[in-house]
């Protein structure tokens, strides 16, 4: 479950994962620094709730920048390392940049990310590099992989976003095949998401449908797409965490119960696509790990 699908406060979003079933989470800086009693006081929520803590959202516009404003982003990056630690984060997930300031030469934005993971190494936290397909330098996930290739550091691997691999697929009449070049060991994250058009035909359309108006697995018109993706991966040797990073106006007019509970089904859904055919158990009624495929275990 993904922090950004669900309206009201940080405690209210913690239990609504945790009585649908989830273990897990991922969770935005700003879930935490923005709580109204405070940094302490939401990691506190987040402890007691118990459900392990994937992920911390995002950094932006990071990579390819130069003096002060290089500077000012690492100070950036130290301040959410600092977060995620707070909370046992396992990863921080950087999206590709869409500063008219960045540089496109790919070994320094590797170099950049080679930094992120060197502070993050101490702390035994890992780091996703993710490709926006509207990102100004990087939006393909194969130059995303290309980065990190070359960073060559074993805490950084390729954030893959489903949302972005098929609207640029969508996009350009292209398939992502090439997802099978990716090592499993070098995926670092993998978010899942669909949307409800066959394609986006625009830089600002895509911008508008993924922060406005995607819907979980299942949902969506991109079903047969989505199932071929999770098998690649899975089959590739994937065996890291699962998320839904589905932004959707709708959800947060919505009881945070019921979008949880879709999410639930989702997650089955997602489960049953995978090779090893496996789905998750009702954590309602069983306390062991609830997960999707990179983590499913059979009965």
């Amino acid at each position: 479950m993904d922090t950004i699908t669900l309206a009201g406060s940080l405690e209210s979003k913690l239990e609504a994962a945790t009585i649908a079933g989830f273990s897990q989470i991922t969770l935005w800086a700003k879930d935490l620094v923005g709580h109204p009693r405070g940094l302490a006081s939401a990691a506190q929520a987040v402890r007691a709730s118990k459900l392990r803590v994937n992920a911390i959202q995002v950094m932006r516009d990071y990579e390819g920048l130069s003096g002060a404003l290089h500077g000012y982003k690492v100070d950036t990056v130290k301040e959410m390392l600092k977060v995620c630690d707070l909370v046992n984060a396992e990863r921080l997930l950087i999206c590709s940049s869409t500063s008219s300031h960045g540089s496109g030469d790919v070994d320094r934005i590797a170099a950049d990310l080679k930094k992120v993971a060197l502070l993050a190494t101490p702390l035994g936290i890992a780091v996703g590099y993710e490709a926006l397909s509207w990102g100004r330098h990087v939006s393909d996930f194969m130059l995303s992989w290309e980065a990190v290739r070359r960073a060559n550091c074993k805490n950084l691997g390729v954030c893959i976003d489903s949302f972005h691999v098929i609207a640029n697929c969508t996009l350009n009449g292209t398939d992502f095949e090439s997802l099978t070049e990716i090592p499993g060991e070098k995926i670092a994250f993998v978010q899942l998401s669909d949307f409800l058009w066959n394609a986006v035909r625009s830089a600002e359309e895509r911008i508008e449908t993924a922060r406005h108006l995607r819907v979980f697995p299942g949902e969506g018109v991109h079903s047969d797409m989505l199932a071929r993706m999770i098998r690649m991966i899975d089959r590739a040797g994937y065996r890291g965490d699962w998320s839904f990073e589905v932004f959707n106006d709708d959800y947060l007019q919505m009881p945070v119960s019921a979008v949880a509970a879709r999410a639930w089904a989702s997650a089955k859904w997602v489960a049953s696509q995978s090779a090893r055919r496996s789905v998750p158990r009702d954590r309602r009624m069983d306390n062991r790990h609830a997960a999707i495929p990179g983590e499913l275990r059979a009965a």
